[in-house]
């Protein structure tokens, strides 16, 4: 009886066995109460908003822990449903430390730590503030959040590729403007590290304007900086772009003649 009511409990609260209207109800329901919660953060950081409406956001955030704590405990339960986790013990023990329990843990810890640790007021304030981490739990209910997974996970050494780039590029070119500009202006590109400020904003086509080069081989490489920016970062776009097409063909229907067997 008990194994059947788990598993029953594991298909409400995992997304992947949908399968009615109650299943959808509970992920809709948790959805919900996300999107609720992060506007709750955002309102509560406007102080009159917050003082009106004090009591509110109190019994809120309150519902919204006993919810996430029941959530994560039926989950830690029932979590010997699947294959990776069916030791009674250590199972639930690997569970408890995979990401998406760590997320878990993280949207209703905070509330907790007051109770058992002595905290000033300013690092409870910057508890409260983790509660916007309770968004990341909407990584495990959406559809598009597994795809974007996917193709992160799929390309993830073309990305890292990428990004080692960025970082070359940002330091070399720090490098050129430092010894390029740093004569005509030593309080602006004092060293390396802070002309990689100027290097940042550069080459993301930002240009801040807080320091720019003033020297003619200065404006020169700067130009030369600013044309790579675009390629620089246009190049992880092609590879996202890349994957989701790849993974986005993969849940396309496939036909296949009915003669040849060939697909078409």
């Amino acid at each position: 009886m008990f194994r059947s009511i788990r598993t029953r409990t594991h298909a409400l609260l995992d997304p992947k066995a949908k399968s009615n209207l109650s299943d959808s109800f509970v992920n809709n329901f948790i959805i919900v109460l996300i999107i609720l919660n992060a506007i709750a953060v955002i309102l509560e950081s406007i102080e009159p908003v917050y003082i009106q409406h004090k009591t509110a956001f109190h019994y809120f955030d309150l519902f919204s822990i006993i919810i996430f704590t029941v959530e994560y405990v039926l989950r830690v339960w029932t979590c010997t449903v699947q294959p990776q986790y069916k030791h009674p013990l250590w199972g639930r023990l690997k569970y408890m430390v995979s990401p998406g329990a760590l997320i878990d843990l993280v949207a209703f810890l905070p509330f907790y730590i007051p109770f058992f640790i002595e905290v000033d007021l300013r690092t409870l304030r910057i508890l409260r503030l983790l509660r916007f981490l309770r968004v990341l739990k909407m990584g495990r209910y959406t559809k598009a959040s597994k795809i974007i997974s996917s193709v992160l996970h799929a390309k993830r050494e073309e990305l890292l590729i990428s990004f080692l780039i960025t970082i070359f590029s940002i330091i070399a070119a720090s490098t050129v403007m430092f010894f390029v500009e740093h004569e005509a202006q030593p309080q602006a590109f004092a060293s390396i590290p802070a002309a990689m400020w100027w290097s940042v904003t550069t080459l993301t086509t930002v240009g801040y304007g807080d320091v720019v080069p003033i020297t003619n081989w200065g404006k020169l490489f700067s130009g030369i900086i600013s044309l790579l920016g675009f390629g620089l970062f246009a190049l992880p776009a092609g590879i996202l772009a890349s994957g989701f097409s790849s993974e986005f063909s993969k849940t396309e229907k496939k036909h296949f003649c009915p003669h040849c067997g060939h697909e078409l």
